[in-house]
């Protein structure tokens, strides 16, 4: 398992190269039917979305507002002014969505903190399984469609927030991040299938441009009539 990780890491920049940063940004665009099951539709407007790569903290703006932005960590969620004035705070925010299922109405804080967890996850992908506390164990290589896809399963440690604690990420022959699995605990642990292409290099790390979640049905099998959430990921800078 060691040697794959370390050949996936390889593939996407090398993580010493990883290491030299601390913080990433890009412009992303979203959609899908689960912001709109959720009332809070999605609207086309690109917003900048920034993370930190050693510890789960993120922001997006703009949030709400051209001049408010959020503010992000596993334990708070906050929509500010960019002076850092706040307009609104909860904190443990997981614990607000207990007893949710997939259709149960979330306010801005909450889809605030669903974007946050979220992004930081993709953005730090695969390079976040390096990270202390990440339990990660190979997985047998799957057919998808045709492709063979060789996989890593892993486990968020306490102190971090995703999806599931338990998810799943499968790499292409190149060793590129092609799929991730999941459930999504806090819209009652519904299973998603999210395809990632159109690879770019930034800053000597390879990062996609295109991000495709489904719904997964109960064959296993993605539901490409249920696109629940698309993201297009562009300007990538590394600082």
């Amino acid at each position: 398992m060691a040697d794959l990780l370390a050949r996936v890491l390889d593939a996407h920049g090398g993580l010493d190269n990883w290491r030299q940063f601390t913080r990433v940004e890009a412009t992303i665009v979203s959609g899908g039917l689960m912001f709109e099951m959720k009332g809070q539709p999605q609207d086309p407007t690109p917003r900048r979305m920034a993370v930190t790569l050693q510890r789960e903290w993120g922001s997006v703006r703009p949030f709400g507002a051209d001049d408010q932005k959020t503010d992000f960590t596993p334990d708070r969620i906050a929509i500010e002014k960019l002076d850092g004035a706040v307009v609104a705070e909860l904190m443990d925010p997981e614990a607000s969505f207990e007893g949710d299922d997939l259709h149960t109405p979330w306010n801005p804080l909450q889809r605030a903190y669903f974007n946050g967890y979220a992004l930081w996850t993709y953005l730090t992908s695969p390079f976040l399984l390096s990270l202390p506390g990440f339990v990660v164990r190979e997985l047998d290589p799957i057919d998808d469609d045709g492709r063979t896809l060789t996989g890593l399963q892993f486990t968020i440690p306490a102190g971090f927030f995703s999806h599931s604690a338990l998810q799943e990420f499968y790499f292409g022959p190149d060793l590129l991040l092609a799929r991730h699995d999941y459930r999504v605990d806090i819209a009652g642990s519904f299973s998603a299938i999210q395809y990632i292409s159109d690879y770019v290099e930034a800053d000597g790390i390879m990062m996609p441009t295109t991000r495709r979640a489904y719904r997964c049905g109960g064959d296993g099998r993605p539901m490409f009539d249920q696109l629940m959430v698309s993201i297009d990921l562009s300007d990538y800078h590394f600082s």
